[in-house]
């Protein structure tokens, strides 16, 4: 009888305890993801499979079903390249040298179509090729914007989705393989574990922690579908919106893309910390990921009734980016939109910190050449080669100033 007592008595005090709230778990899913006990989330380490094991959790948390092959697990082989112009080489024998896990959980509203939602969950590791750090001792590079700060975000949308906008199916993946070349996002593309023909378009979220002051965020993919641009705008009540048409660029959402599937990449810019040990997870703007998450939240919604996106082409802009034998040494602001190119990083021991150049400087002119933007300033320094010196101008607080830079 005792016993019995006892077990109605825990019983009491588990059905007592208060129910977490899934939509507010952003920082703590950063801090996870972002810690030291995961050694920067490498593909095909350890830290990158206790990674692909939390978010599993998550997902069964949330009551997804799992659509990997087979569980939530995706999993995926393949040998580095020799030559970074070779496409890489998946080795479905399991032989390859490295292995990473997509993390793939779905929401089945019986419904036609399927809405994918994704977001990279690996990271530089110790650092090494990709890495702007360059002390000789070798640190954890955390990546809690790059990417911790993607993942959150995707899960807090699976939160807020589980039970509301039923008119069609939403696959969350948690890509691995992003920094070494888009890699878990081409392998799912080539092995979809739905039929991809019924995806209806495709959201990206790769580096949403650290929105500025002014509320800068950049959407790239605003051209491939027609409805889009139109969307954005009537949900828009807190950003400075900078847009790009082009389907193609840094992140997974460039595979779905050339699957021709509409695709919204959401960005909210480089910084000092990126791709260094720095990148920690108190340096995140929580409250700005919770409103970028309720912006998306709010496109969703908009394009719930509206079946199957038309898939529009957009110009590559990559096609005609000039290739460089010199670099400056900068961090671009690429969030950036008034005249010249604004500088939001500078390397050091590279040409621009010998030069004196600073961050939020903004590059007027190089050498013979007008800089407007980012496109002309990758012209004017496409010309240049190692040995060669020239002036360029920047604006500093209001004014003009000279400094000559040695290549």
């Amino acid at each position: 009888m005792k016993n019995i007592l006892f077990l109605i008595f825990l019983g009491f005090v588990f059905s007592c305890k208060p129910q977490i709230n899934q939509e507010n778990l952003i920082t703590e899913d950063v801090t996870f993801l972002a810690s030291d006990a995961l050694e920067g989330r490498q593909t095909g380490t350890k830290g990158e499979k206790e990674a692909a094991t939390y978010i599993e959790n998550r997902f069964k948390q949330l009551g997804l079903q799992p659509k990997g092959t087979p569980g939530f697990l995706q999993t995926f082989s393949f040998k580095p390249k020799t030559n970074p112009h070779d496409e890489v080489k998946f080795d479905v024998n399991g032989d390859g040298t490295i292995t990473g896990n997509n993390v793939i959980g779905f929401l089945d509203n019986n419904a036609e179509n399927t809405i994918i939602i994704g977001a990279h969950f690996d990271h530089l590791g110790f650092g090494g090729e990709g890495s702007l750090y360059r002390d000789a001792i070798k640190a954890i590079h955390n990546g809690a914007d790059d990417n911790a700060s993607g993942v959150s975000v995707l899960l807090n949308l699976a939160a807020k989705l589980i039970t509301k906008n039923t008119g069609n199916n939403y696959l969350f993946m948690a890509f691995s393989g992003e920094e070494m070349g888009l890699l878990g996002s081409n392998y799912f593309v080539k092995n979809p574990t739905i039929d991809i023909k019924k995806v209806s378009y495709m959201i990206n979220m790769d580096m949403v922690g650290r929105m500025k002051k002014d509320s800068t965020l950049a959407v790239y993919g605003t051209g491939t579908s027609p409805i889009f641009k139109q969307v954005l705008k009537s949900h828009n009540n807190s950003f400075k919106l900078v847009q790009q048409e082009s389907g193609v660029g840094p992140s997974d959402h460039t595979s779905f893309y050339l699957a021709d599937i509409p695709v919204l990449h959401f960005f909210t810019g480089q910084h000092e910390d990126y791709h260094k040990p720095s990148d920690d997870s108190e340096k995140l703007n929580y409250d700005g990921m919770k409103l970028i998450s309720e912006y998306i939240f709010n496109i969703i919604s908009d394009l719930d009734d509206n079946g199957k996106l038309a898939f529009r082409k957009t110009v590559n802009e990559s096609e005609s980016t000039p290739r460089f034998k010199v670099g400056l040494g900068v961090i671009p602001d690429y969030l950036y939109d008034g005249q010249g190119m604004r500088i939001d990083g500078v390397s050091e021991g590279k040409a621009a910190q010998k030069a004196g150049l600073q961050k939020g400087d903004i590059i007027v002119k190089l050498g013979d050449s007008t800089i407007t933007n980012m496109m002309s300033y990758m012209r004017a320094l496409s010309i240049f080669k190692e040995g060669d010196k020239t002036s360029v101008v920047i604006k500093r607080e209001a004014k003009e100033v000279i400094k000559e830079i040695g290549f």
